[in-house]
């Protein structure tokens, strides 16, 4: 065996060009047109093929090196005469493969996709015997992103129907199962207990019984068809894609950056896209194949990151304010640390968020509720035919759904990025719940529309799912106004924060007896505490006044909730 040169090939007319991935390493065997490197030309990446079959003895360049034509970059035994050293050979050889190489590189830029020339395909799926095999993507998860997998609830070998639970994901506040979009076999799971998961990820691989007319099948059949050999590696690979890879959904979230000399996968457009806009690659997170960067991810990235400098910074540190740094507490004694729940570290950042976004007011109120408490208490009777418990709330939701409707300027948000007052057509109120696993605030819809029966059964459901972590991310959006009440706990007053983007926010203390003067001397009556936290940037003192005046009137007499 002898040893040659691995020489660089012609480039195209480019003429220097740097060495952005070795894909051999010292020892390795190779065949002919194997590739030994990529470098990265001002269009293209381009894999530098071995001029023969032999065994890599040394590599000359690391990434980073800039090569040109006719540069050695390394050295390797070749094994035969298919290595040849004959220069005018080679040449040949070299050109043609490099005109592979940039066809492959050209065509990958385009579509993002990254599969080597050298790269074993598995077959495109077969149909047969009315079967086909799908896939499991996760489905939209309203917003959320990165929800870890709580518990997987199938295994390889199960047979399933349409809608079993795959897997029990936990979002910020509940738990929540992901159904099966189609019944079958499950083949292959694709995740793990603790693995983060967003909308369009893959979950798990099933064969799916069909009949032979099946449309499914009807596309598998036409994916590979080509009107001659040159067309099929194409087919092949587009059914490969379908098969292993979701649709492209660019990622905006950063993370942290790779050890240091990781590989950053991407092509020369996406580099020098990233390049103009100022975008660290090492934290942008790549949704092509084999994690590559492709150009709407580093678009998705720069967005997200002008979306958090337009919201004030970074949320964590405060918008800038310097954070509190602790002191090492093991000095004054015994200390135990221990991670925070998801919960709890989300509601700590939207309640920091609020605080400094919102310029909070506090406005005070009592309301007489004696009359109302004796009504109530009147209908506990009925309210056991119903199967169905009578508490204040329900009376708090009906008359804050009246002063919404006879106060507007309480039923808005603000957009401060467009200058606009978001202005809203229905009443949805939310409703703190206090559970062993945080706050939670489930939202009971259209509540000027329900009565009170309703309203009763509906607050005690929700608050039910909500301390066995059973909400649906959809139950806890889309409130116009919160209620959260200590009544239970104690207290004579409090001042809550609000939940933006609310504008307003009403905390209910405990009900106490109180002597009111009526005129002739001082009557014991059952005085409600109401504290209205309002943004007032949105809402006056005079108008938070006659939001609390107006609770308490209907509150004393709900009469005129009928009104």
């Amino acid at each position: 065996m002898s040893e040659q040169e691995i020489k660089v090939p012609d480039l195209g007319g480019a003429e220097e060009v740097e060495v952005i991935e070795l894909l051999v390493s010292a020892g390795d065997t190779v065949e002919t047109e194997d590739p030994i490197l990529t470098v990265e030309t001002d269009k293209a990446s381009v894999e530098l093929p071995s001029p023969g079959a032999g065994k890599i003895t040394k590599l000359t360049v690391k990434v980073g090196d800039k090569v040109k034509e006719g540069d050695v970059v390394g050295m390797m035994e070749a094994s035969g005469e298919s290595g040849g050293t004959d220069d005018a050979s080679g040449d040949d050889s070299d050109s043609e493969s490099q005109e592979a190489s940039d066809k492959k590189a050209e065509a990958e830029s385009s579509s993002g996709s990254e599969a080597g020339a050298q790269d074993e395909k598995p077959a495109a799926p077969k149909k047969s015997g009315g079967s086909r095999k799908e896939t499991v993507l996760v489905p939209p998860l309203d917003g959320m992103e990165d929800v870890p997998v709580i518990e997987i609830n199938v295994s390889e070998g199960d047979t399933i129907d349409v809608d079993d639970p795959l897997v029990t994901v936990e979002s910020d506040k509940a738990t929540m199962e992901i159904p099966s979009p189609y019944g079958g076999k499950v083949t292959k799971i694709l995740v793990t207990e603790g693995d983060k998961l967003s909308e369009g990820d893959k979950l798990l691989e099933l064969t799916v019984e069909q009949d032979s007319g099946d449309e499914g099948g009807e596309q598998e059949e036409e994916a590979p068809a080509g009107s001659d050999q040159e067309a099929e590696p194409e087919a092949k690979a587009a059914a490969e894609s379908q098969e292993k890879e979701p649709a492209v959904q660019p990622q905006s979230a950063t993370y942290e950056p790779p050890a240091p000399g990781a590989k950053v996968h991407a092509g020369p457009a996406v580099r020098k896209l990233a390049r103009e806009l100022g975008a660290d690659m090492t934290r942008i997170k790549g949704s092509g194949p084999k994690s590559r960067i492709l150009k709407d991810d580093v678009q998705a990235y720069i967005k997200s990151q002008l979306q958090q400098a337009q919201q004030g910074g970074s949320v964590g540190t405060g918008s800038g304010i310097p954070g509190v740094k602790l002191p090492d507490f093991s000095q004054f004694g015994d200390v135990e640390r221990e991670a925070m729940s998801r919960m709890m570290a989300v509601t700590a950042t939207n309640m920091q968020r609020s605080w400094l976004n919102v310029p909070h007011v506090t406005q005070f109120e009592d309301a007489d509720i004696t009359d109302m408490e004796a009504f109530r208490k009147s209908q506990k009777a009925a309210g056991e035919k119903k199967g169905v418990k009578m508490t204040p709330l329900p009376f708090i939701l009906k008359a804050c759904a009246t002063a919404l409707a006879e106060l507007p300027q309480f039923n808005v948000s603000l957009d401060m990025e467009r200058k606009e007052v978001v202005r809203k057509q229905y009443i949805h109120i939310g409703i703190a719940v206090d559970t062993p696993n945080g706050l939670m605030v489930p939202v009971i819809r259209d509540v000027d529309q329900k009565g009170l029966w309703e309203l009763a059964a509906e607050s005690a459901e929700l608050a039910q799912k909500a301390r066995d972590k059973q909400l649906k991310p959809a139950e806890m959006q889309g409130a116009c106004f919160t209620i959260t009440s200590l009544g239970g706990i104690g207290g004579t007053a409090f001042t809550p924060i609000v939940n933006t983007p609310e504008v307003a926010i009403l905390g209910v203390s405990r009900a106490a007896m109180k002597p009111v003067w009526d005129g002739n001397e001082f009557q014991p009556r059952l005085m409600l505490p109401l504290s209205l936290s309002y943004d007032h940037r949105a809402v006056n003192g005079a108008d938070a006044a006659r939001f609390t005046s107006l609770l308490s009137q209907l509150l004393g007499d709900i009469r005129t909730l009928l009104l």
